[in-house]
């Protein structure tokens, strides 16, 4: 190999590389700590970009619907405009949604409260039936000598005391913990906000720049690649949205219709929850079950028992047609990927990584894809070779073998 300054330069990177590394490894407390100040620092940015592509999905799609590309009207009054929409029509879903959730939940509420009276006379009916029924076990409750624990009252106090005093200073400290973190929460998502308006209002200008800097820092081809892998993500992760929401509104509108024809209590309310918790993947619509199974509960025992038998029927189908089918084909993952997906991301991130995973395994899916079919094509491999046959019919080389051995 020829020593030359480019040879030099790429050494001498290699070389602090290694040592960078082999320090981190000696210091990975310092390493962490670093790494959660530095997250700290740009969550709120983060958390901006991630508001910015959720409404850049409907917005995107309103400006094409009002402004065509022959329009007159400047380029920032579209984008404002299509933006003020967006957001009008986003907080009017989330508004409706919860003007249907919160007085049904507060009527059951206030349904539970006036049955309680009705439990407590039910529970002491019981009691004086159950010590008529057997009168020598409730003998033996009267006459049980308690002595026998031979309890030190004085010690059980001074226990009970020091318990509420730690008790009362971690409650303080939870207290002082909880308001911090509420304002730190409130504080990033109105910084993320802000930061979110700018990037939708200039992301153009925003996307020229990125292009700029990878050609300017990166050779041309990888630079293409990587904006090639950006469209691709970009598209996926948009697709999934779009899927996600379709087939939440699907699995809501037959929730809906289907505690209606049953003549179920809070058929709009559950409808409009399990809606509202189905954006989280496969798994989040059990939670809307368990709120409207515990609200028709109340009303009536046995008709959120067949409440839960149609959760159930319904589950499965928008499990094995509905989502794998929407979603899946939104984000051109098969449907067995999306389980395990939505299972591995679940198990790693919770409800973030169940909505993360499943457009990134399928922009990793599509990336895998798109090179095994280009080594198959460097390779010239024949298309019947490449075809699924019966698993018991041995493939040609086997039948090769036999004849040799013959």
């Amino acid at each position: 190999m020829k020593w030359n300054k480019r040879t030099v330069s790429i050494g001498v990177g290699i070389l602090f590389a290694a040592i960078a590394f082999n320090w981190a490894l000696n210091h990975l407390t310092v390493v962490g700590g670093a790494l959660q100040w530095i997250f700290r620092l740009i969550a709120p940015f983060l958390l901006g970009a991630a508001i910015a592509f959720i409404i850049n999905v409907p917005m995107r799609r309103i400006e094409k619907t009002l402004f065509d590309e022959k329009s007159k009207t400047p380029r920032a009054l579209r984008r404002l405009t299509a933006y003020l929409l967006t957001l009008v029509i986003v907080i009017t879903v989330i508004g409706l949604a919860f003007f249907v959730i919160i007085p049904q939940i507060g009527e059951s509420m206030r349904t539970l409260m006036d049955q309680v009276p009705d439990a407590i006379d039910s529970a002491q009916r019981w009691l004086i039936e159950l010590a008529e029924k057997y009168p020598d076990l409730a003998t033996q409750i009267l006459t049980f000598d308690f002595s026998q624990f031979n309890l030190n009252l004085e010690q059980f106090t001074a226990q009970l005391a020091d318990n509420l005093k730690n008790w009362a200073q971690g409650l303080v400290g939870f207290g002082v913990n909880a308001i911090g973190s509420v304002v730190g929460a409130v504080t990033n998502f109105f910084i993320g906000f802000i930061f979110s308006i700018y990037l939708l209002l200039q992301k153009e200008k925003l996307a020229g720049q990125c292009r700029q800097i990878l050609y300017a820092l990166l050779p041309e081809s990888a630079a293409e690649r990587i904006l090639e892998v950006a469209y691709l993500a970009n598209r996926t992760f948009s697709s999934f949205l779009s899927g996600q929401c379709t087939e939440a509104v699907i699995l809501g509108t037959l929730f809906f219709i289907s505690m209606t024809l049953l003549r179920m209590p809070y058929a709009l309310m559950v409808g409009v929850l399990i809606a509202i918790t189905a954006l989280v993947p496969i798994v989040g619509a059990f939670i809307g079950c368990f709120v409207g199974a515990f609200l028709i509960l109340i009303v009536n025992p046995m008709q959120a028992l067949f409440f839960v038998i149609l959760f159930l029927v319904l589950q499965q189908v928008e499990g094995n047609l509905i989502y794998p089918h929407v979603v899946g084909n939104s984000v051109g993952l098969p449907s067995i990927w999306v389980l395990v997906a939505v299972t591995i991301g679940g198990k790693l991130m919770g409800v973030a990584g169940m909505l993360l995973f499943i457009p990134l395994c399928s922009v990793c899916y599509a990336l895998f894809r798109t090179f095994i079919k280009d080594r198959l094509r460097e390779k010239g491999v024949p298309a019947s070779k490449l075809r699924a046959k019966d698993t018991e019919t041995p493939p040609a080389s086997c039948e090769d073998g036999k004849n040799q051995v013959k």
